[in-house]
């Protein structure tokens, strides 16, 4: 048995510098484009294919995250989260040269060169969160780990409020001209995303210890086409269902039934290889299934409730963008300021399960005093409620990968970390998905009743593209509100619009306070298990990681 490996602190800190970096990245490239999209369709005609610039990037690195695990346990973290940073720094810069060559052969047209590249750029930045938590688990003890949650929190909080912000500067402010060429400003959106990397690389190859691998064996190629498949079906059928199709149409019919024949055949095969990408034994361990159930029902919840509420703010409260973005930063604050408090007292205490309940308590009450908000509700008034959401989630966002860490063994550690994450990406692409489903059939039955009881508006159906598309053309268009106000009949309209997605949206918290519940009932049966003192030692020295041709 090798003895633990002894890290000296310089090179623990410079390491936990350059993961940082890494992790914003990741978090950065799913923010940053957001406000940069609108010019990018103009400038690449794409509209039709507005949605998949983000959807690319999300379904790629949501997949890839187990398999990006699996690799790191087998190989070891170093390499293989520089073969992750390689690909992302392709991808981005794949994604800001797009349509700066006209069409290309196959690939087609500036919008299908973005989709693509921002596919690669996913498929990398699965490496980054993933491989990134797993290698604090490799320098710290689980103990001592805790400490360093606010940390990623404040990342994630940087990351949510100053990505739209850093992506509409560049958009607007950021076109050059260069020996007679111009690039356009959004095209930086991509592009800054390169010094920060190859630093993050340059300390990573200077600095970061040669980690030993976690675990041995071969790469199960069957396991990780099949999870691929199942979960890309998956995602596009909850991505499409009840916006581009039906629920009930062929398409996504088709689409759930190739998922769950696709994962039904992973689950044979991961019976039957001797190295499965994600073990069926994990889920014998109760804090595995319980932590990261939880985890994924929180996740669900809470991007369904923030993914919204910037919509609500501006159509349903006639807010501009920039106070909606302001008035978010309190959930913000309310989550770095409890993951950093709490990271700190499970680092003293060595028990973290009172602070999930504690955390969970704090949330339910929180997203309950959203259920009574309207078009009339005040900036402050909302943001406290955001606040009292945001020092909830703050234990979540770090406890449930932390108590699934401290209760696995040491060679499955890189997978165990990917999982949390991985549930988590699909919780929250569901709960997105759902709660705009129900936003949509809320919009729907509040129009027609609204509208009936006002002969004086003039109503036709709107789903949430024409709410997006309107909040867009008033914030471009400060006087547009103003027009509309002096007009009857537009005025009547806009008052139901408003009455209408605020309600819509109520039914949607309320829809996420009884999945939270679930998810409550669910926590408090995590296993209350001390955290460990001590890293644990690597498996004993494997052989070469035998690699199939």
């Amino acid at each position: 048995m090798q003895e633990p490996q002894v890290f000296n602190e310089a090179d623990r800190r410079l390491t936990l510098i350059s993961v940082l970096i890494v992790f914003l990245l990741s978090a950065m490239s799913q923010t940053v484009v957001a406000t940069a999209m609108p010019r990018i369709v103009s400038d690449l005609s794409g509209l039709h294919l507005y949605a998949w610039a983000t959807t690319a990037y999300l379904l790629a690195s949501t997949v890839m995250v187990p398999i990006w695990g699996k690799l790191g346990d087998i190989f070891g973290r170093k390499p293989i989260l520089l073969w992750g940073i390689g690909v992302f720094l392709a991808g981005s810069w794949l994604s800001g040269l797009a349509g700066e060559f006209g069409d290309l052969p196959v690939i087609g047209g500036g919008m299908t060169q973005l989709i693509t590249a921002r596919a690669v750029q996913g498929v990398g930045g699965g490496a980054l969160f993933t491989i990134a938590f797993a290698i604090i688990a490799d320098l710290y003890a689980p103990r001592e780990r805790a400490k360093f949650s606010g940390l990623f929190g404040s990342v994630f909080g940087v990351a949510s409020i100053f990505g739209p912000v850093i992506g509409g500067f560049f958009t607007d402010h950021g076109t050059v001209e260069l020996a007679g060429h111009v690039i356009e400003g959004w095209r930086w959106v991509f592009y800054v995303n390169v010094p920060f990397a190859l630093a993050a690389v340059a300390m990573i190859v200077l600095k970061m210890p040669a980690l030993p691998p976690r675990g041995e064996g071969r790469i199960d190629y069957a396991g990780a086409a099949l999870i691929v498949v199942g979960f890309t079906t998956l995602l596009l059928a909850i991505t499409w269902g009840g916006r581009d199709y039906g629920w009930a149409s062929p398409m996504i019919l088709g689409l759930l039934a190739a998922s769950l024949a696709s994962l039904t055949a992973f689950v044979f095969v991961q019976r039957a290889v001797r190295d499965p990408i994600l073990p069926l034994e994990l889920f014998k361990n109760r804090t595995f299934n319980t932590a990261n159930g939880a985890a994924f029902i929180y996740s669900m919840a809470f991007m369904g409730v923030t993914s919204f509420l910037p919509l609500y703010m501006q159509v349903g409260q006639g807010v501009p963008a920039t106070r909606s973005g302001l008035t978010m930063l309190a959930l913000m604050v309310g989550l770095v300021a409890s993951s950093t408090i709490n990271g700190q007292l499970v680092t003293r205490t060595g028990v973290y399960k009172p602070f999930m309940i504690g955390g969970g308590a704090v949330l339910i009450a929180g997203v309950f005093s959203l259920c009574f908000i309207g078009p009339d509700t005040g900036t402050l008034d909302l943001a406290w409620r955001l606040l009292i959401v945001g020092i909830g989630l703050g234990p979540g966002q770090s406890l449930f990968g932390l108590a699934v860490q401290n209760a696995v063994p040491p060679h499955q550690l890189g997978v165990a970390t990917s999982s949390g994450q991985f549930v988590r990406q699909i919780g929250s692409t569901m709960g997105v998905a759902l709660f705009g489903a129900i936003l949509t059939w809320g919009l729907t039955s509040e129009l027609s009743r609204l509208s009936a009881a006002n002969p004086a508006a003039q109503m036709e159906t709107l789903e949430l593209s024409d709410l997006q598309r309107m909040a867009m053309e008033r914030d471009a268009d400060p006087g547009l509100a103003e027009a509309r106000a002096a007009d009857p009949v537009t005025r009547a309209t806009d008052q139901i619009i408003r009455q209408s997605f605020s309600t819509a949206v109520v039914y949607g918290i309320i829809f996420s306070l009884a999945v939270l519940l679930f998810g409550f009932l669910l926590m408090l049966k995590i296993p209350g298990v001390r955290l460990q003192d001590r890293v644990p030692p690597p498996a004993p020295t494997p052989a070469p990681a035998e690699v199939k041709s």
